[in-house]
């Protein structure tokens, strides 16, 4: 599902299919979840098994040194994994999660988690997520491994 910038769905695609209201779920509750305002992660992409979100690097997620704080950098791929992961329908929750720190963003620079789904089992997801710059440099890349319920979303419209 493709995102506005500032407005959520697109208007001109009608939400009808399961696929989309449960994109369309998960986008509300990523609006609406108080860390990710805080933090201001904001969700731009979504599909089955993908998802991409942004956060502007601010003087609140820096760490000793003035730079980004590795807990915000994490915090953006933990939410591009939880969305991914979760565009099936089902809840599913994290299992395991490991990151590379290979580069500091500069301050005030706008960082993209984008998280693939590269392997699905009834009950296992295995995701890859990067974390590029506006200028496509790699700041961080990290492997996940999700654990995936039976039950759906539980915030799901009939």
């Amino acid at each position: 599902m493709q995102l506005n910038d500032q407005t959520g769905p697109a208007t001109d695609v009608g939400v009808c299919s399961l696929e989309d209201r449960i994109f369309s779920a998960i986008l509300r509750q990523v609006e609406n979840e108080p860390y990710a305002r805080k933090l201001g992660l904001r969700l731009r992409k979504i599909d089955r098994g993908y998802a991409l979100v942004e956060m502007t690097m601010t003087e609140d997620v820096e760490n000793i040194f003035g730079r980004a704080h590795g807990g915000a950098i994490f915090s953006l791929i933990d939410e591009a994994f939880q969305t991914a992961s979760n565009s099936h329908g089902t809840v599913s929750v994290a299992l395991q999660v490991s990151i590379s720190y290979l580069k500091p963003p500069a301050a005030g620079s706008t960082l993209f988690a984008e998280a693939k789904e590269v392997n699905r089992s009834r009950s296992i997801g295995h995701y890859e997520i990067s974390v590029r710059d506006e200028k496509n440099d790699l700041i961080a890349t990290s492997l996940a491994m999700a654990y995936r319920k039976k039950e759906p979303l539980p915030f799901l419209e009939g």
